[in-house]
């Protein structure tokens, strides 16, 4: 897994509560396993028509924002069913952070397994961070996993919390496979230890 230790882009705002997983990645892009590729049907039914045509009006689509890092959102973002594609989505398209309120509790986890940051703030940094966003390609802010703060487009600060071991395997780059590999020599030592106390298992 990449690790994050900052980040600096332009941050989309996407001010809408209840973004679900079936609209950050509609069901018809789960019938792979890859984590490529899903960038295409991230936001699909709010970013194309019935034609395949792109809204013009949707965040994603506008030029200032096609290669946004950040999104800002709304309260519950994340909420819905569990799919693990919706973390794979957004991070295919490029987006690596996102800021809101309150996300749905499993969205959240995943999201932090595939290496995504999740900042969970009150609204008013919130509003702060939306109307930073607002300013379009001027709107870069720097992300700082390590002080755990937010840099906006003027200098203004804020500071975030996080939890410790979330942390951890972010900044080491550490999935669950990681995590086990951390612990490869005491497992090794373990299964020798045990074939040489019980050699019929």
């Amino acid at each position: 897994m990449e690790k994050f230790t900052s980040l600096t882009g332009v941050a989309a705002p996407l001010p809408v509560i209840n973004v679900d997983t079936d609209m950050i990645i509609p069901k018809q892009f789960l019938k792979t396993i890859k984590r490529t590729g899903l960038g295409k049907g991230l936001f699909y039914e709010q970013r194309f028509d019935e034609k395949g045509n792109e809204n013009p009006d949707f965040v994603l689509n506008k030029p200032a924002y096609r290669n946004a890092k950040i999104l800002i959102a709304g309260e519950n973002f994340g909420c819905g069913s569990s799919r693990e594609h919706a973390p794979w989505a957004l991070s295919d398209f490029g987006i690596r952070c996102v800021i809101a309120p309150s996300f749905g509790d499993i969205f959240y986890n995943n999201a932090f397994k595939n290496g995504m940051l999740l900042i969970r703030l009150p609204q008013e940094d919130i509003d702060r961070l939306m109307d930073d966003a607002s300013r379009g390609a001027n709107a870069t802010i720097t992300v700082d996993l390590e002080s755990q703060t937010i840099t906006g487009p003027d200098g203004g600060t804020i500071h975030f919390d996080i939890d410790p071991f979330k942390k951890h395997c972010l900044l080491n780059g550490l999935d669950d496979i990681g995590l086990t590999l951390e612990k490869v020599d005491s497992i090794a030592a373990f299964e020798a230890r045990v074939t040489e106390q019980r050699p019929w298992l």
